[in-house]
This record gives structure tokens, C-alpha cells and sequence, in this order.
């Protein structure tokens, strides 16, 4: 690990003034992931999140594509012309490197610092299919394993000051045709990758890409601070949307995910801090918001939580969970807040999930939701599961604790609560208070947790009854 990076992931664990990273000058009783707040309020801290999480600001220089060579026919390659473009801006000290309206059709786009890229209303930037333009390999990550992949349709590594805007549409055009079809034929791929990670072979050595079927995220900024994606409308992707790894200081706020294939995660923050998602909707083939930290050995072993995290005031539509935390969680993650969301979809499994086992370990600690509203889902609206994926009789037990949930309605699910720690390895603190769940067909099921406390907590119009 180079020298840079190591500073980076040493900074972001234990605390942002170490170098004063992306400016956000974190507060020493904020600033140790240990500590979570005064517990008497501790929404006070997600407004401190929402108060210092806000636009970025860049210089009025504006680079149009067009003069760089882009054609917006919707078949001209458009990649020299993005390069080039996002070059000059950061070359000038940064600004705004605008797409006009137009089918803009390129391969990778890597941002560099102080550049917004403005995807103005009625441009839509057309992704190419063919794996070859997402090469040469860059570092990231699948499915919470470190590797040299394909790159993400939008990338960027250790920049500062970057942006994604505008009202215009990204379209991935993933299809069953193409980067969906990978699902079901990359299994001994993804298996290679984790046992590498758990053999602990150096990450460079982790080289994938041509010749590999492991499906590169959409936009990931990774290792970045300060940044911005808001506006734009995502389509077709070939897996996970927006991917903040290692990040510090990110707004996602006012964009539309509309992408049902395999894996379409909506927005995972990855061993992230001082993240708020606001004002988005996600309509998905996977959980709309999941947050991680790595995955297994490898998560341990670069070891960074995912902190301090806000969503707020977003909608969510079908899904595998409306709000998620794991699988991939072994570096842990502490203080994620939830409130003013809707979620509603015959074809939304879960509204609140959390998903781990023994194999994954990691934490999970002071999760505070309120003021969520749920019209339909199909499986429970509260679900804490410690069998997902390998289940138990590993190693690594997950640590559990302090999820709190208040007012929050619900129109119909097939169960309020689905919550199961291990018989040694309990739940601990799960507080509801003001909670109505509405109809529901089967009984709650709550086994290896304690300090359980229900306040004002109905279904079928009845006080909520535990077994």
C-alpha cells in the first residue's frame, strides 16, 4: 500500500483533522468514530452532518465537450473528447466541463480535482458495452474485496473538489444482452477474488479486468474528498450506481436511480464518512441504500467503518431493502441516521435491513430512524439478519447494537419485526417507540436480543405482542 493511501485510511478511521481532510474540520468530540454523540440528542449529530455535508462550489470556467471534439450523435466515441476536456479544466485550476444536449457515447470518464462535470437537461451520456473501454485495470472494489477491475463508468482516485451534476441522463444500456448476463456466469471469478482476499495476497497481485466477468460499479469515487453528485439520472447500470469508497465529504442529493438489474444497488457508501444521501429516488433491482465496509478478511484488514451517515427526505420504490446496512460490513459502521423517508413498492422486500453472519464480523451501532413512512413491502418492515449468505459457525460474530426507530408508519407488510441475533451472540438495543405497522399476516419473530423496548408500537391495530 503506498504511502499516501495508508495516510488516507489512517485519517478517515480516526478522525478527519488528522490531516484536515476536504476541509471539513471535524470537531474533536465528533472527530473519534468511538464516540457517538451525547445520547440524550442524538439528532443533533446528524444535523451537524447535514450542516457541514453541503454543494461544492467550483471556479466560472466552463469547458464544453463540442470543442474538444464530442459529436452528440449518439455513435461518435466521445472518450478522447471527455478526457481532454476534464484535462484542460483541471489544468486551469478547475470549473465546469459541460455536456450539451445530445447522445454522448464513450467509455470510462475519470474525473480529476476542482471538475464538475454538468450533464445539462436533455444530454444523456451513453455508456459503451464493451468491456475493453473500462481498461487498463484501476483499483477498486467487488462486492467489498479489493482488486484491479474494470473501471467504473465514472471514476476517480485521490481527487478533491469533484462533481456530477446537471439534470441530464446517464444510461449504462446494461442489458440481459450484455453486462446482466455476467450474473450467472462469474461465480468462479468472484470466488478466485475472496479467496485471495482471505489469503491476504497483496492487492496488486489482485489483477482482473479482460478476461474476468466481475461487473465494474457506475460512479465511484474512490479515496476522494469533498464531493458532489446531484441531479442526474442514472439508467441500465451494470451493477452498484453510486459507490463512494473511502470517501470523506459526499453529497448525493436530488438524483433518480432507475436500474433493475442484478445487483443495482442505488447508492453504497463503502468505508465512508460525512456521507448524506437527500432528496434521491431509487427505483432498483437490489437495495435502494446499502451501506458497507468490506467484505470478510479483506474488510478486516483494511479495517474502516462506514461513519456518519445521513439519509434524508428520499423515496424508494422497489428494492431489496429501502435502507441497508451489510452484508459487506467487517469494517463495521456506526451512527447512520435515517428520517422523513417514503417507501412503498409490492416489490419492496424490506424497509429497514440489516444484513450480516459470521463469516462477514464487523459492527453495527447506533442506527437511529424516525418519521419514515411505508405504504407496502413484501417481507418485514424491521429485519436484522444474522444468517444472510454464509450464516453462522464461523468466527467473526457481528456485533449488533442501539438500532432505534420512531415514529414510523406502516401501511401492510407480510411481518413487522424479523430480528434474530446467534443464541451467543445476541442483539442489543433494539428501542421502538411511536411505531404503527399497520397490517400484518404473520407474527413477529424476535429471538437473541436484549434490552428490547416498545413504546406506543401497534399492528392490526393492536398493541405489538413478543413472544
Amino acid at each position: 500500500m503506498d504511502t499516501t493511501r495508508r495516510t488516507f485510511l489512517r485519517a478517515t478511521a480516526l478522525g478527519a483533522t488528522a490531516l484536515g481532510l476536504g476541509g471539513v474540520g471535524v470537531p474533536a468530540a465528533l472527530a473519534d468514530p468511538e464516540s457517538g454523540g451525547p445520547e440524550s440528542n442524538p439528532w443533533a449529530r446528524a444535523n451537524y452532518i447535514s450542516a457541514k455535508v453541503r454543494r461544492l462550489h467550483f471556479p466560472d470556467r466552463w469547458f464544453d465537450v463540442t470543442e474538444f471534439g464530442a459529436v452528440g450523435d449518439g455513435g461518435t466515441d466521445c472518450t478522447a473528447a471527455f478526457r481532454d476536456a476534464i484535462a484542460a479544466c483541471n489544468a486551469a485550476g478547475g470549473g465546469h466541463v459541460r455536456v450539451p444536449s445530445g447522445v454522448w457515447a464513450t467509455g470510462a470518464i475519470h474525473l480529476l480535482s476542482n471538475v464538475d462535470l454538468h450533464v445539462t437537461e436533455g444530454a444523456r451520456i451513453a455508456f459503451s458495452t464493451d468491456p475493453s473501454a473500462y481498461l487498463p485495470t484501476v483499483l477498486t472494489r467487488f462486492e467489498g474485496t479489493e482488486a484491479y477491475n474494470y473501471s467504473p463508468l465514472i471514476y476517480a482516485y485521490r481527487q478533491h473538489n469533484i462533481a456530477v451534476t446537471g439534470g441530464g441522463v446517464l444510461d449504462g444500456q446494461a442489458s440481459d444482452a450484455n453486462w446482466w448476463a455476467w450474473k450467472s456466469t462469474s461465480n468462479a471469478d468472484k470466488d478466485r477474488l475472496i479467496a485471495m482476499g482471505d489469503a491476504g495476497v497483496p492487492v496488486e497481485q489482485r489483477q482482473f479486468g479482460g478476461g474476468y466477468r466481475l461487473r465494474p460499479s457506475f460512479i465511484e469515487p474512490h479515496t476522494c474528498t469533498d464531493v458532489e453528485i446531484s441531479g442526474i439520472t442514472i439508467v441500465n447500470s451494470p451493477m452498484w450506481e453510486v459507490h463512494p469508497t473511502l470517501s470523506q465529504n459526499v453529497l448525493v442529493e436530488g438524483i433518480t436511480v432507475n436500474s433493475h438489474g442484478p445487483n443495482n444497488d442505488g447508492c453504497d457508501p463503502e468505508c465512508s464518512r460525512m456521507v448524506v444521501i437527500r432528496d434521491c429516488t431509487f427505483d432498483t433491482g437490489d437495495d435502494c441504500i446499502a451501506i458497507k465496509s468490506g467484505k470478510n478478511a479483506d474488510g478486516r484488514r483494511v479495517g474502516v467503518p462506514s461513519l456518519d451517515i445521513l439519509v434524508e427526505d428520499c423515496r424508494m420504490a422497489d428494492g431489496h431493502g429501502g435502507v441497508t446496512i451489510g452484508s459487506e460490513m467487517s469494517g463495521g459502521a456506526r451512527n447512520v441516521f435515517v428520517r422523513n423517508c417514503e417507501m412503498s413498492s409490492p416489490n419492496l422486500n424490506i424497509a429497514l435491513r440489516f444484513k450480516t453472519n459470521s463469516a462477514r464480523g464487523g459492527y453495527i451501532t447506533n442506527f437511529h430512524a424516525k418519521d419514515i413512512t411505508v405504504g407496502e413491502v413484501s417481507g418485514a418492515a424491521i429485519d436484522v439478519n444474522f444468517y444472510y449468505g454464509e450464516g453462522d459457525g464461523y468466527d467473526f460474530n457481528p456485533k449488533v447494537s442501539g438500532i432505534n426507530v420512531e415514529n414510523m408508519t406502516v401501511r401492510s407488510a407480510k411481518q413487522s419485526l424479523n430480528v434474530s441475533g446467534y443464541p451467543d451472540d445476541h442483539i442489543v438495543g433494539l428501542h421502538l417507540r411511536n411505531v404503527d405497522f399497520g397490517t400484518t399476516t404473520k407474527a413477529p419473530t424476535v429471538a437473541y436480543v436484549d434490552d428490547v423496548t416498545l413504546v406506543d408500537v401497534t399492528e392490526n391495530g393492536r398493541p405489538l405482542q413478543l413472544s
